[in-house]
């Protein structure tokens, strides 16, 4: 199968790339992908403003509260885009299985009393101005680690094939998913077998193989239903969109608000701070989960309109990247990144509508947390960094 840099050396056959790479790798920033980034960045911050200030104000509390936060994060995760655009990526490969290693730990780290437990979950780590969920960073980790031993397996046995590769992203990726299952937090772990996959695939590896990593996925997770590993409130909330109606006020409730919500909207919206639902807090985690619906019902079915195509134009310049990409490790990255922020978009959305279980996943750069919007724009300027250099 041909794979995405092959793909990306005929694309650019006939130019001139020494006229090209003689220009400094900042001055090929891709535009495209910082103004649909920062767009999304901006939509969330109006909407966590919108779903949190009306319970704050009831509380006599600072209505802003949340949105200064955000934006302390923002600027965090500025500082974490502009920093991953120094180094050249190709550096960051012989680091990578110590990064994987650190971010296990760290996995480790959480379910230790050094955890903190927030309504039964223990996720995070409390570092002062914000709390850090090592679980978000752990996919950024993977991601790095997976390219960076599929790319050495195809400069040593020439081109990725066989199980062997399928096998190591796998065991790679179960350590990880498991620590993060403990948590309990099961969305996170289902991102980095979705990791998996969309890196295998561009890799190269053959579609008999990938059929079997789904089957396998699948066959585990029937597995785990069945010997009750799931914990029920888990296994409610993965049955429940697909019948919520059976039981409106059990695990049913949340979604049948968030489809109120969304479905109130019409098609321009009742306005900022002008949603029912959002403001009397039908919805719970509007902020962070399902700040979709905050942005449904105020800003409508153009709002959500935005967000996809935002979206759209981040997901097709990160698989650009990767197609343009002037080595595997790149492409595997760019990939791997493109899986994480489409998977999340994909889940997120789709539980608010009622076509995906519910799974506790962000929106990523629109929903509350500082943690996801840093490995968010992280990543992206991982992307970015491969864009820059995809001439030298």
């Amino acid at each position: 199968m041909t794979d995405f840099a092959e793909f990306g050396s005929r694309h650019y056959a006939g130019r001139d790339r020494m006229a090209m790479s003689s220009k400094a790798p900042i001055r090929h920033l891709d535009g495209w992908l910082i103004a649909a980034v920062m767009g999304l960045t901006a939509l969330g911050c109006v909407a966590i403003r919108s779903a949190s200030a009306p319970i704050l104000e009831v509380q006599e509390l600072d209505a802003d509260h949340y949105l200064k936060r955000q934006l302390i994060f923002f600027s965090l995760a500025t500082i974490g885009f502009g920093l991953t655009l120094i180094v050249d990526y190709r550096r960051l490969q012989p680091y990578a299985p110590m990064a994987y290693l650190g971010l296990v730990l760290l996995l480790l780290l959480v379910l230790t009393p050094a955890g903190q437990n927030v309504k039964g979950a223990q996720r995070w780590i409390n570092l002062g101005i914000f709390q850090l969920q090592p679980a978000e960073v752990m996919k950024m980790g993977y991601i790095l680690f997976l390219a960076a031993v599929l790319s050495r397996e195809r400069r040593n046995e020439g081109p990725v094939a066989g199980f062997t590769p399928v096998l190591q992203a796998m065991i790679l990726a179960a350590g990880p998913a498991l620590l993060i299952f403990l948590q309990p937090d099961l969305g996170s772990a289902l991102v980095l077998f979705a990791i998996a996959f969309a890196v295998l695939l561009v890799a190269g590896v053959p579609i008999r193989w990938m059929v079997l990593v789904v089957v396998g996925c699948l066959a585990v997770g029937a597995l785990a239903l069945r010997l009750d590993v799931l914990h029920d409130y888990q296994v409610a909330r993965l049955t429940s969109f697909l019948d919520s109606g059976t039981d409106p006020q059990g695990p049913g409730f949340n979604l049948e608000q968030s489809k109120i919500a969304i479905g109130s909207g019409g098609i321009n919206g009742k306005g900022w701070g002008q949603g029912s639902q959002t403001n009397l807090a039908y919805v719970p985690e509007q902020r962070t989960d399902f700040i979709f619906t905050a942005i449904g019902e105020e800003r409508g079915f153009l709002g959500g309109l935005l967000v996809l195509g935002l979206f759209s134009v981040v997901l097709w310049r990160c698989i650009r990247t990767a197609m343009l990409s002037k080595d595997l490790f790149g492409a595997l990255m760019a990939g791997g990144i493109a899986a994480m922020l489409g998977f999340q978009l994909f889940v997120n959305i789709g539980m608010t509508i009622g076509i995906m279980p519910i799974t506790g996943i962000p929106l990523p750069f629109v929903s509350y947390g500082g943690t996801s919007l840093i490995t968010s724009f992280v990543g992206v300027g991982l992307v970015m960094n491969i864009h820059m250099r995809r001439f030298v």
